[in-house]
């Protein structure tokens, strides 16, 4: 059972592409940085992860080890790892059902992750299905959480306004946005654009308590111009294949660019320090990896070749989760917001201090 002062995180160390040590370094270097308010349960081969922290000359006090014996494989499908009951992606999500962690973080099958976290843990009272969520750079600095990117391809209107609902939670805790602004993803940002989902969708949003402020277009993501970007798992997985190729454009473009003579080689140089800032604004090891919002606990999928420094921050990411409360916020505001069904809720009250504000279809938050 956990305890109030302490967050006991399970981080899985199977089915990774960068390898278990890898994995393990980045748990103990959050457990390191975080110190006794955390406790980080390797979950994995015993054996395996006992002969690597043997050589961790600096051992933390606060990690332990839970055996488990199957590695779930990348190549396999969401329902085969569903039913390997012994792996590792099993036994950690077993621990939070059971309340001896709070969360479970996995760089391993992320269909496996998904699919036993919702059979394990089940889903918050009045999600009706979880999202995944990810976050973007923009060019204020001003981060855009955006959901859902990958969980679910078809949605229905009430899928997204309870994406935003779980993304306005998530943007309040992670990054302290009082009432986020919250986007929907369309072809224009006129009401009169859009597909039949996005027609009903924002008419639920527009009748939530949410900070609603209407469609945006995909040039609008990176912009910063709202904090939540709202849409369904087939379009942003679009939007995040594109993101991707960005980088790798920008930098071939640059060395071109600089290889050219020998003045470009000495403004390189000159350049290097702001260079590396902006290669830094692209790195996903910075967010560390992606929270699975809306199942009856905590849990972060993240990137099969995590580094060391991504899982760190997972893990801190997840115990600023757990610290604020996010699963029980979620609830609350599910229930506040909700979308017209009659559950005793004043619909008529303010709360721009909050999450969620009044709003009404012709006068916008």
């Amino acid at each position: 059972m956990t305890t109030a002062n302490v967050h006991t995180i399970v981080l899985d160390v199977m089915g990774a592409d960068s390898g278990k040590t890898e994995i393990i370094q980045g748990g103990l270097d959050a457990a390191k940085q975080i110190g006794n308010a955390i406790k980080v349960i390797f979950v994995g081969r015993q054996d395996d992860i006992n002969e690597i922290l043997q050589k961790e000359e600096n051992l933390p006090d606060n990690v332990d080890v839970r055996h488990a014996d199957d590695e779930v494989p990348m190549t396999i499908s969401a329902t085969e790892g569903v039913r390997m009951r012994k792996s590792s992606i099993s036994v950690g999500l077993k621990m939070v059902k059971e309340e001896e962690a709070v969360a479970f973080i996995s760089p391993g099958n992320t269909g496996a992750v998904m699919a036993t976290s919702l059979i394990t843990l089940g889903r918050i009272e009045g999600v009706s299905r979880p999202a995944i969520t990810t976050v973007f750079p923009t060019s204020n600095d001003n981060p855009t959480v955006v959901l859902d990117v990958g969980a679910n391809v078809d949605c229905k209107p009430i899928h997204l306004a309870q994406f935003a609902v779980m993304g306005s939670v998530y943007s309040s805790v992670v990054f302290q946005k009082e009432s986020p602004r919250v986007g929907l993803l369309s072809i224009g940002e006129e009401r009169s654009k859009g597909s039949e989902l996005i027609f009903s969708a924002q008419k639920q949003l527009q009748e939530s308590k949410i900070n609603f402020i209407g469609n945006i277009e995909g040039r609008d993501v990176l912009s910063g111009v709202v904090d939540v970007v709202v849409t369904d798992g087939f379009t942003v997985n679009i939007l995040l294949k594109f993101a991707e190729s960005i980088k790798p454009m920008l930098v071939k473009k640059m060395q071109r660019q600089l290889q050219t003579n020998i003045f470009s080689k000495m403004g390189a140089v000159l350049l290097l320090p702001f260079l590396k800032r902006m290669r830094n604004t692209f790195d996903y090891s910075d967010r560390g990896g992606a929270p699975l919002l809306g199942v009856n606990g905590i849990v972060i999928i993240c990137h099969g070749s995590s580094s060391a420094k991504a899982i760190t921050n997972a893990v801190k990411g997840a115990f600023r989760m757990a610290d604020k409360k996010i699963k029980q916020k979620i609830h609350d505001e599910l229930i506040t917001n909700h979308f017209g069904q009659s559950n005793g809720k004043n619909k008529s009250q303010d709360n721009r201090n909050g999450i969620v504000c009044s709003n009404t279809a012709n006068d916008q938050c």
